[in-house]
């Protein structure tokens, strides 16, 4: 079996493409799948670096998201048949903690995610628990799939579950090319809230417009950001801030907000450390609401909506399995608008 994997952490260069590894088993409850698509998100280059305190059993396969189609099926599965074709959610959960049984899979005391603290999607077969499956019409490509998964049940959480986002708000999107803020951009506008995004380029600021983006703002605009949607709000401010690049812009999402305002993180791709002036947050009724993926619940919805054309994948480029460390080069420097996905 063919699979990217990483012996140790650092750079691209330690990604590597194993060709003889052994085609996996399924256990009870599992099913085999023949991977046809795989989607990178940044968790992977994260989990590729390390941090402090991060334990994997190597050889690691990277990788969450995934989609294909049934190969085998593990004793107990009756509910899915081989060739059938499914995407996965990439979330592994006990099922029996106080969260589960409540139906929050992401709160889970032993809360596990593909490609980060198991082996993950970046391989020809993978088996991954019956229950973490959806079924994937004929329409939708296996492409499209596996480029959702992750990105937009993190984003469907995080606004409509943690947010509580409501028709009418303002939405401020910080970064616009991104797999989670291009996800955020349509859910926002489809909840029916006008959508304002800041962004690096002048090729993304467009892209993320014909997305349905009300208002587009140069990051580096004279003045800053945050005093220019200051001004685009008439001085209120916007209700939500999606900030998933931390250290560099939490401030400034802060002053951004309108009194009572909320900003939504699931990430820190600027650094995860913060300085935040508290008296914006109780001066200003200011919320920070934490997120991280969301509920089997919150993926299905997600996706059935992305079967319906309600929403759709954003897919940047897509790559054979044998340049992944291309794939994850141009994600590094920030070039890609949407999602890179491996083609198997």
């Amino acid at each position: 079996m063919k699979a990217a994997l990483i012996r140790e952490h650092g750079p691209a260069e330690k990604v590597e493409i194993a060709t003889d590894l052994p085609v996996p088993e399924p256990g009870p409850g599992e099913v085999r799948l023949r991977v046809r698509a795989a989607a990178l998100n940044y968790l992977d280059i994260w989990v590729r670096n390390g941090w402090p305190g991060i334990k994997l059993e190597y050889p690691h396969i990277l990788g969450a998201d995934a989609a294909g189609t049934i190969d085998a099926l593990g004793p107990d599965v009756t509910d899915w048949d081989a060739g059938m074709r499914v995407a996965v959610d990439p979330i592994l959960s006990c099922g029996e903690c106080e969260f589960c049984r409540a139906g929050w899979e992401n709160r889970c005391v032993r809360f596990r995610l593909l490609g980060e603290h198991v082996s993950g999607t970046f391989a020809e077969y993978i088996t991954v628990p019956a229950r973490n499956l959806i079924g994937l019409p004929d329409h939708v490509s296996f492409a499209e799939a596996a480029a959702a998964s992750l990105v937009f049940v993190t984003a469907w959480h995080s606004l409509i579950a943690r947010a509580n986002l409501r028709p009418g708000e303002t939405v401020l999107i910080i970064g616009a090319g991104g797999g989670v803020n291009t996800a955020s951009l349509q859910i926002a506008k489809l909840t029916g809230c006008t959508v304002i995004v800041v962004g690096s380029s002048e090729d993304k600021l467009a892209k993320a417009q014909a997305l349905g983006a009300d208002a587009i703002i140069p990051r580096d605009v004279e003045g800053g950001w945050s005093r220019a949607v200051y001004q685009l709000t008439a001085k209120r401010g916007v209700d939500v801030v999606v900030d998933n690049v931390g250290a560099p812009t939490i401030n400034d999402s802060l002053r951004a907000l309108a009194r009572g305002g909320r900003v939504v993180t699931v990430g820190n791709t600027g650094g995860p450390k913060v300085e935040i002036d508290n008296r914006l947050i109780f001066g200003k009724h200011l919320s920070i609401l934490g997120s991280t993926m969301g509920t089997h619940r919150d993926y299905v919805r997600v996706m059935r909506l992305l079967f319906k054309g309600r929403l759709r994948a954003v897919i940047d480029a897509a790559y054979p399995l044998d340049e992944v460390r291309a794939a994850m080069a141009r994600m590094e420097a920030g070039e890609l608008f949407g999602k890179a996905v491996l083609e198997l």
